[in-house]
């Protein structure tokens, strides 16, 4: 493999992550990238995938396609089981079927957040909203199909594109004089960028330690705390409220503790992971 050229797909390519990727593979011009948008390529559509697997002979394929509306979710159950868990399985299949190494994007929210430390790989999954039931579908057909897969799971992810709470945050922050943000529920933060840094390392290592990850910036945070550290890097001055979950319902139920421990990323595919303020910092300076 390492004498040719390595073909690599990245789905979801307008996401977040999939435009941080489309950045970070600019500094890898020796692989041969193909970014494919929903519009270009329909995931749920088994045949498609079937055609342009067999046509193109990947290596990796990166899912970073997924149905991330977490509240619309809970009334559009259908529609978030079939991108986040059946088109997972159609995937899984065809990389099989290719021998493609398949890398796929998972979350934190496939725990209910009622452990009181971080969480490890070998905890056990408890969702409590559809998003997390749903994509813990997908990681489960994965490990039923492949055996050659990276599943990583990520937390509060931000960036420069899409929606994301550090852009909502700093849209607020212009529009309004106080703002109230939840203050029980703690996490850690995740530069799509790092993320994008990380998928790539494990193919230009050709890591064969196969399985399942965590991967997020390190430290915890609440989201009270992660604005308060937005408008603090950004030199906006607004008055924050700390309040608790339940003073600002959502359709979907979020769990209050969402760190993981990255230790196995780390120490398995030899991981930088970076703190989370830097990260943030580096983020918000990018613009």
């Amino acid at each position: 493999m390492s004498n040719k050229t390595l073909k690599i797909l990245v789905t979801g390519a307008n996401g977040q992550l999939g435009k941080c990727i489309y950045d970070v593979a600019k500094g890898y011009p020796e692989y041969s990238f193909h970014f494919k948008s929903s519009k270009d390529l329909d995931i749920t559509d088994n045949e498609a995938l079937q055609k342009l697997f067999i046509k193109e002979k990947y290596n990796y394929c990166i899912n970073s396609a997924a149905y991330t509306a977490v509240d619309k979710a809970e009334s559009n159950k259908e529609a978030a089981f079939l991108v986040n868990a059946k088109a997972v399985k159609f995937l899984a299949e065809v990389c099989k079927k290719t021998e493609t190494t398949f890398i796929h994007i998972s979350t934190d929210f496939v725990f209910d957040g009622t452990k009181t430390s971080p969480y490890t790989e070998t905890d056990t999954p408890n969702p409590i909203n559809v998003y997390g039931e749903s994509k813990l579908k997908g990681e489960e057909y994965i490990q039923e199909i492949l055996s050659e897969y990276f599943i990583i799971r990520t937390s509060w992810v931000y960036s420069e594109y899409g929606n994301n709470f550090v852009k909502t945050m700093l849209r607020l922050g212009k529009e309004r004089e106080e703002l109230s943000v939840v203050n029980d529920q703690i996490g850690s933060p995740t530069y799509a960028g790092d993320l994008a840094n990380v998928i790539l390392k494990i193919i230009e290592t050709r890591s064969v330690n196969y399985g399942l990850y965590h991967y997020s910036n390190e430290g915890e945070i609440s989201w009270f705390d992660f604005a308060k550290e937005i408008f603090r890097i950004n030199n906006i001055n607004i008055k924050l409220s700390p309040i608790k979950s339940e003073e600002y319902p959502t359709p979907a139920k979020r769990p209050n503790n969402s760190v993981m421990v990255n230790k196995k990323a780390m120490e398995q595919l030899d991981l930088i992971v970076y703190d989370m303020l830097e990260s943030l910092t580096k983020n918000l300076k990018n613009k």
